[in-house]
């Protein structure tokens, strides 16, 4: 690991139960990783989406007790920041220039290198995702596999250019405004869990306001203006050859470039989990939903949970509870097929 120099650690209170929080220097910047679990196992390195952080994308995956098994057994988790986003983040002075996507993936190379890490798992939601799959085809040797939620792959069409204009333009002269969070929410969360007039709007999606009023406007105008730059990936995908698994709500706005994606991937190391009555968010609303698939998934690098924690039936660990069909001596042991899922939102 690097030496004490290059990095200020701080214990940090109630986050992740015991995590640590550091703020590595890199070419662009301080970078907030808040690092949970035992630092000898492998890693699992996780990137947000836009205005977002680690509590807000993965704290409901964490907070399930067969994942958090699943996960904390096998895995010392990463949790990377994007500049000023992490908790109580400093404004960033509007003076300095907004970092491309390319430069976001060399920080991650740079936090990873930091760490002493090898090649690294990655979990990444949405623009987070983007900028873990662009990492995944810059430094192929430091990417053991990928697990995409509602990812990004195409350049930004027309709508969703202007979708990020609007969304700029209301920060410059509004601030984090009520439309403004509307428009976010519609992003992240389903229909349902946004409510209406007669059902309120989910726990979660009443937290996610709150962060958004913490949000300072120039550290998400920097995020907004790298992703809205972005560059499409899918011939680069072509070749990539590390295995994904790839999450998306079948309310997600970024639903088809979620099966495009996986129309381009090799079908022999990747697989797609299709969640109904969910918005991009899976690992929020559902996340459930990607218990067995993650268990499935992690099989194929031998990697099990320790020990059957539950006899709930959201979530079957006896191998008998497994389809046959799932298994194959392709990659490594497991093929994981395409598979559709509907979780009750009562679950």
């Amino acid at each position: 690991m690097a030496g004490s120099d290059d990095s200020v650690s701080v214990d940090v209170e109630e986050i992740c139960n015991g995590g640590k929080e550091h703020h590595v220097k890199t070419n662009h910047g301080l970078v907030s990783v808040v690092v949970y679990g035992d630092e000898g196992k492998p890693a699992l390195i996780t990137y947000p989406d836009v205005a977002l952080n680690y509590t807000s994308c993965f704290q409901g995956l964490f907070l399930c007790p067969e994942a958090a098994s699943l996960l904390l057994h096998n895995f010392c988790i990463y949790h990377i920041s994007p500049p000023g986003h992490e908790l109580g983040a400093a404004p960033i002075c509007s003076d300095d220039p907004s970092p491309s996507v390319e430069d976001l993936a060399d920080q991650i190379l740079e936090v990873v290198n930091f760490f002493g890490l090898g090649a690294v798992m990655c979990m990444g939601v949405t623009a987070g995702a983007y900028v873990l799959t662009l990492f995944a085809m810059k430094y192929t040797d430091r990417v053991t596999g990928l697990i995409l939620i509602s990812p990004l792959c195409n350049s930004p069409s027309w709508t969703e250019w202007f979708y990020y204009k609007v969304m700029s333009n209301l920060l410059y002269y509004y601030g984090m405004c009520g439309l403004l969070k509307d428009l976010l929410l519609q992003r992240y969360f389903s229909k349902e869990a946004r409510g209406n007039s007669e059902v309120p709007e989910s726990c979660a999606v009443k937290a996610c306001r709150r962060l958004l009023d913490e949000r300072h406007n120039t550290n998400l105008m920097w995020f907004l203006e790298a992703i809205n730059r972005r560059r499409n990936l899918t011939d680069g995908l072509r070749n990539l050859k590390c295995r994904a698994l790839i999450f998306v709500g079948d309310q997600s706005p970024f639903h088809s470039e979620a099966l495009q994606m996986m129309s381009v991937l090799d079908r022999r190391y990747t697989a797609l989990v299709e969640v109904q009555a969910c918005g991009s968010m899976v690992a929020v609303e559902q996340p459930h939903a990607m218990l067995i698939p993650m268990e499935l998934f992690f099989m194929g690098y031998g990697l099990s949970r320790r020990c059957h924690i539950s006899d709930s039936p959201r979530s079957p660990l006896s191998p008998s509870c497994i389809s046959p069909e799932l298994f194959s001596p392709e990659s490594l042991g497991l093929k994981l097929k395409p598979i559709k899922t509907r979780v009750s939102m009562e679950v």
